[in-house]
């Protein structure tokens, strides 16, 4: 634990506390002397499984103090689960919406399927295969789901995961047929389609469908593989091309317009410092020049200007009480991702860190980029956000975590010194009210 991470957790009074968890996790760290490796990696699987187990109870047991907690103030009990989730991601160093999905594990493996609880609490299956088994029984009643648990317990620990989960979605299906058909009918509602970054400049452009349309579209491409691939052509390479032909209605995508905000040094037309696309990632040198210098495309780029000593983007101020425009726009591509610690959901929502009812000011400085979720969150009695642009700490409970946005392309993070920034800030005003010639 780091002092760049800057969170706490105090152990309490219980037997089994943080304490005792850390002193066990510093005797893994002892050389390997047993001959009987795989025994040992044995009993670590299953302590795996186990702690995952008590981290369940534990996120139940968080939930219902925080429920009591609330109750008196009068806050409602989506607003007490959202926090408690977001409490839960803080803890276990992961996003807020996975927080909440943990939190909602937690309850369906404590309170809803005694058999899973315990195989899990044994040890013998993981949280992988707990979750995929509440996913199975997620459509059917607090009583139906408990039948399935108990028609599946003699699979629990003894076959592998696509086995056990195929056996709750069968029972699921036996104990509920109507429950199972509306649950697909939900699905096909929720149809879409989805892009992220891939290594080496790509992209997973991923579809969610029905079955027969999945079905008919990986067939189309296919037959067009089996008529047309050679061996400098393979299938794959057919199959990529012709789904984006008959996307784009183009006979190449070489074609298409680009149309991004780019941040980039000045280093990256002449040298090798990678650019950035927010909500893709770094891009290399070579490829932002061949972008800028090819005739076939239009590229519209939003320079942002960055102070070369510190890596702090120059900032806006506006005299509104909320963010719109260009400062919503300048901060977005700041922060890039909710600030929120280990949330890396799209920025929805533009907010003041101190409050402007607290006297914050409608600057670049008092703001965060955060998801939605996490700008309701926040506004939970328990949950105290402080600090500035160039470092938000979260403090929830015991915790205490340190956001900070992230580095522009080629240049070194934003400084934490309130006084260099000052001098920043009032370096780049200065040049703007130079005369210009």
């Amino acid at each position: 634990m780091n002092d760049a991470q800057m969170d706490t957790v105090e152990g309490g009074n219980a037997a089994f506390d943080a304490s005792t968890v850390r002193a066990f996790q510093d005797r893994l760290d002892a050389a390997i002397t047993s001959d009987d490796m795989l025994t040992e990696m044995r009993a670590l699987e299953e302590a795996k499984n186990a702690i995952s187990a008590r981290q369940a109870r534990l996120a139940v047991a968080a939930h219902h103090r925080q429920r009591q907690l609330d109750i008196p103030r009068g806050i409602n009990r989506a607003t007490t689960a959202r926090k408690v989730g977001s409490d839960i991601a803080l803890a276990r160093r992961s996003s807020p919406h996975l927080g909440s999905r943990l939190l909602g594990l937690a309850h369906a493996v404590v309170e809803e399927v005694p058999h899973t609880c315990q195989a899990l609490t044994a040890g013998v299956i993981g949280e992988r295969d707990a979750t995929e088994l509440v996913a199975a029984t997620a459509c059917l009643s607090r009583e139906d789901r408990a039948s399935v648990d108990a028609a599946i317990a003699d699979e629990l620990g003894t076959v592998s995961h696509r086995r056990l989960v195929a056996a709750a979605r069968a029972a699921a299906y036996e104990v509920d047929p109507q429950a199972a058909t509306a649950r697909r009918a939900r699905a096909e509602s929720e149809r879409r389609v989805s892009l992220r970054p891939a290594p080496d400049c790509m992209t997973w452009l991923t579809a969610l469908l029905p079955v027969k349309d999945g079905v008919a579209c990986y067939a189309a491409l296919t037959t067009e593989a089996d008529a047309t691939a050679t061996a400098d052509h393979p299938r794959g390479q057919v199959m990529a091309d012709t789904l984006v032909q008959r996307v784009t209605g183009r006979d190449s995508a070489d074609g298409i317009d680009v149309h991004v905000n780019l941040l980039m040094p000045i280093d990256t037309l002449t040298g090798d410092t990678p650019a950035e696309i927010p909500g893709y990632g770094p891009i290399p040198a070579d490829l932002v020049r061949a972008w800028a210098t090819d005739p076939s495309k239009v590229v519209q780029v939003r320079r942002l200007f960055a102070h070369p000593g510190t890596g702090d983007l120059v900032g806006m101020e506006s005299t509104s009480r909320c963010y719109t425009g260009l400062l919503a726009d300048f901060i977005a591509l700041r922060d890039r991702t909710c600030r929120t610690p280990y949330c890396d959901a799209p920025i929805r929502h533009t907010d003041h860190i101190t409050a402007h009812t607290e006297g914050g000011a409608t600057t670049e400085r008092n703001a965060q980029g955060l998801c939605e979720r996490c700008n309701y969150t926040k506004e939970h009695p328990d949950v105290s956000v402080t600090g500035t642009a160039g470092g938000t700490t979260t403090t929830t409970g015991t915790l205490r975590m340190t956001s900070r946005p992230p580095s522009p392309p080629g240049l070194p993070p934003p400084t934490r010194s309130h006084v260099e920034r000052t001098l920043v800030d009032l370096t780049w005003q200065h040049s703007l009210r130079r005369p210009r010639r």
